[in-house]
């Protein structure tokens, strides 16, 4: 059905999504604003190199390139589209694989594939294609980082060999001179707010926070769709046909972060994949967490807020985040309101939001020691974690100071461990103290059972998880020796 412009006083609207496609604009008015991206692409458009797969982000079958406009210019990454609903597209490009090719000559990525066998059943061959497409202007890489740019792609023939003989090859080919045609500048797509509505749904894209706040006092049981990186699923393995919809992919300035001296600031919808660097910078443990968080559609995609919003119990997000002493920002049209991040899980489900409030950004102070992070998933790339654990353990003279351990998928919630913190300080930072220590993590855990990890396995590695911390951190009488002998001599 047609959507048709809700009035909203003082403000220029559009009844529009506008975006561009394989270098052609688009403008719908006539879309569900619950379609994905590949129902649309498949369905609406015929491109049919974008698979269905998993239909959750997971395969990366359906991986298609989205281009978006940041501070330092048009950025290109690998998306999902079976979980990236239509109005997220809103202002920028969409590149399918039907569109790679130039006038004479393969993609470089595509003639890789070509020349190494990378395709064998054929169906995972257009996602990995667009993830190599997306990964290109990076330069070669260094033969450990080639999987990382294909860790969201999923081979059902196990013909990785090939794949990534490709990614390490495709740079040998001329860089293609034909794609600077293919996305028409950014800029010059509409730039104002859109409020949408169509039979039984309304769809509201503010182009501020203050057009957000209010928007959240009117509906405050909207439904807010970021990276749709869960949004998406209800939809489409739920089934779920929210009512209102709105979307903070087109607010300026919320993909913002502040690299300072004492601090990290990221604003809510900054995607992980812009925040990698920073947090890296930040800790290294913690930029090798984010590594290892989903892929890179889904990276591209999701973002910090959301995470944190989300509430999920086994988020990689907060565990690191409540260890290194975060605090929240919540927004609203009453004003702001600043609460430290472990406070804002109250149970599983049920977050410290109230009606109105939205997460506009979390602040990360600058740790004086390493914090240290480890998750624990059976695969290795773009898994859920069993048990991910966050240690940031302050010492004077070597005796613990202070200690802020902090899990996930140990309880409902993201959770500190009181009772282990407290066994830890006031007494030196060895690998006896934190032995000693060990039944504590009874008294702070009773996890559950589940497809991913039993509640012994889960205990047991929470422990492990501490001993191994200290194996790489705390002071010991060999290495104490062995300061002194080099020292004499």
């Amino acid at each position: 059905q047609p959507l048709r412009l809700l009035h909203l006083p003082g403000l220029l609207m559009r009844r529009s999504i506008d975006f561009l496609l394989n270098g052609e604009p688009v403008s719908l008015t006539d879309i569900d604003p619950r379609t994905t991206l590949l129902d649309w692409l498949r369905e609406t458009r015929r491109l049919t190199g974008t698979k269905e797969g998993c239909n959750e982000g997971d395969c990366g079958a359906c991986t298609v390139g989205l281009t978006r406009l940041t501070p330092d210019g048009p950025k290109r990454e690998a998306v999902n589209a079976c979980i990236h609903l239509l109005p997220m597209l809103d202002g920028r490009a969409v590149t399918t694989v039907e569109a790679l090719a130039g006038p004479s000559r393969l993609h470089p990525a595509q003639q890789a594939m070509v020349d190494l066998h990378g395709s064998q059943c054929g169906f995972c061959t257009p996602g990995f294609v667009m993830s190599l497409w997306a990964d290109y202007p990076h330069g070669p890489r260094s033969a450990p980082e080639i999987p990382d740019a294909v860790a969201g792609n999923l081979c059902r023939c196990t013909g990785y060999g090939p794949i990534l003989a490709a990614a390490a090859a495709m740079h040998d080919h001329p860089a293609p001179d034909w794609e600077p045609d293919l996305a028409p500048p950014l800029a010059a797509l509409p730039a104002e707010p859109a409020r949408l509505e169509a039979p039984g749904v309304a769809a509201h894209l503010p182009r501020s926070e203050a057009e957000l706040s209010a928007l959240l006092a009117e509906t405050p049981g909207a439904t807010l769709v970021a990276g749709a990186t869960d949004v998406g699923l209800w939809i489409t393995k739920r089934l779920d046909r929210p009512s209102t919809l709105i979307f903070l992919n087109a607010i300026e300035g919320f993909d913002a972060i502040e690299d300072a001296e004492d601090a990290l600031t990221i604003r809510a919808g900054a995607p992980w994949s812009a925040a990698h660097v920073p947090l890296a910078r930040l800790s290294p443990d913690l930029g090798e967490l984010v590594r290892r968080f989903a892929g890179p559609q889904v990276r591209a995609s999701g973002t910090v807020g959301g995470n944190l919003a989300n509430g999920s119990p086994i988020g990689d997000g907060a565990p690191a985040f409540i260890a290194l002493g975060a605090t929240l920002t919540l927004r609203s049209a009453a004003g702001d309101r600043d609460i430290p991040l472990e406070d804002f899980f109250i149970a599983y489900g049920r977050q410290d939001l109230r009606p109105g409030e939205h997460v506009a950004q979390i602040r990360l102070p600058r740790p004086a020691t390493p914090l240290k992070c480890y998750k624990i998933s059976k695969r290795f790339d773009d898994d859920i974690s069993a048990v991910m654990g966050a240690f940031l353990i302050e010492t004077t003279s070597d005796v613990i100071t202070s200690a802020r351990i902090a899990f996930g998928g140990m309880a409902a919630t993201p959770k500190r461990a009181r009772a282990v913190e407290a066994a830890l300080i006031g007494r030196p930072w060895t690998l006896a103290t934190a032995e000693a220590a060990l039944p504590a993590f009874a008294e702070d855990f009773q996890p559950i059972t589940d497809m991913r990890a039993s509640a012994d396995y889960r205990l047991a590695v929470a422990r492990n998880l501490l001993l191994k911390c200290a194996h790489e951190t705390a002071l010991r009488p060999s290495k104490t020796r062995l300061v002194g002998e080099g020292a004499a001599a």
